[in-house]
């Protein structure tokens, strides 16, 4: 018997680490196809439609609004903000200010309540007129009310001269 016997010791550690990396690997590599593989059922699932009519109705029934999302910038001292507004064709459904930095709410710290309050006469009446606001928020009320406002009139259909 001359043939030589080799003796392999494998450690238990290194199986382990060598399984883990290899299963690793075989993860990586089934997350990158599905990142980078076109699925034509999910992108046409995933796609809004495109609409192609862009007349505006101009008989009784056009809505008052034109569905979107719309800001307004608004300037506080050297600080800016955005206050965005969300329609549908019929009301005003969301009105927020869009990431106030911590410097905004700490120089201004009327302005969260004073949205709030604005915001909730703005939902309930769906009309600017007869909205109330505190004496010591008067400027600030008025601020944002005339911010608010702006960004409603980007959101109202025009008019259509014959």
């Amino acid at each position: 018997m001359s043939a030589k016997t080799k003796i392999v010791v494998l450690h238990m550690k290194e199986l382990i680490y060598t399984g883990i990396f290899a299963a690793l690997g075989i993860l990586f590599i089934v997350l990158m196809l599905i990142m980078f593989l076109p699925d034509k059922a999910v992108d046409e699932s995933t796609t809004p439609p495109v609409e192609t009519d862009t007349t505006i109705p101009t008989d009784s029934s056009a809505s008052t609004y034109i569905p979107g999302i719309y800001t307004t910038e608004l300037s506080l001292g050297n600080q800016t903000l955005d206050v965005e507004v969300i329609v549908n064709q019929e009301a005003i459904t969301s009105i927020r200010l869009v990431d106030p930095s911590e410097a905004v709410t700490t120089m201004y710290p009327l302005l969260s309540p004073t949205l709030s309050s604005i915001r909730e006469q703005i939902y309930e009446t769906q009309s600017f007129s007869d909205i109330r606001y505190a004496s010591e928020s008067k400027y600030t009320s008025l601020v944002l009310l005339e911010a608010i406002k702006s960004a409603v009139q980007k959101a109202q259909p025009v008019a259509i001269a014959d």
